[in-house]
């Protein structure tokens, strides 16, 4: 990205300087050093931070300003100090990060036992075993679910949940690393 006077150029776009020269379209193909010499600047925009854990805004220079998300829930209270109440009259309260990822874990789990709640179903209704494999599963799936919850909770950073989060990367020889324990679930096998 380019700027002139603060201002930023388009690729494919003529533009007018300072001095009333109308530039060509077509002046992206120029080199760095034509650019400079008429006082384009070039911008880098930042690559903005993960948005599920920080609030950040682009800058018109292409920086980024980021804050943190809160980490703990939040009761809310007036400028005086006082407590927000709901219409019930309970206090308002915004969640944080640990209480959000809590719930997604929860949800996650709840929508991966639901594929086999017909055998417990079944199981009820007519005595009919859990198949193994499905037994097994969903025990994994609790347990899993329990350890992504533990992990959350001891978190005291941003980092700390960052660091949680399933991630891929490719190595230099071609093999993949798995990094991270959220949202890495257990697959029901045969």
């Amino acid at each position: 990205m380019w700027q002139y006077n603060g201002k930023t150029i388009r690729e494919r776009k003529a533009w007018i300087d300072a001095n009333g020269i109308q530039h060509p379209a077509n002046w992206h193909i120029w080199t760095r050093q034509e650019k400079e010499d008429i006082g384009m600047v070039e911008i880098i925009p930042q690559t903005p931070p993960d948005s599920r854990f920080y609030n950040w805004s682009q800058n018109p220079d292409g920086t980024i300003t980021s804050t943190p998300k809160e980490m703990e829930d939040r009761n809310e209270v007036d400028e005086n100090g006082q407590p927000i109440l709901d219409e019930n009259g309970n206090q308002l309260i915004t969640k944080g990060l640990k209480s959000n990822f809590i719930e997604q874990v929860k949800q996650q789990q709840g929508s991966l036992l639901s594929q086999t709640d017909w055998a417990v179903i079944r199981k009820t209704d007519t005595n009919i075993d859990i198949p193994a494999n499905i037994q097994q599963w969903r025990n994994e799936i609790r347990l899993t679910a329990s350890i992504m919850e533990d992990a959350i909770s001891q978190a005291t950073t941003v980092q700390d949940l960052e660091n949680l989060m399933l991630r891929y990367t490719t190595n230099l020889d071609g093999t993949i690393t798995k990094e991270g324990i959220l949202f890495d679930w257990p697959e029901l096998g045969e």
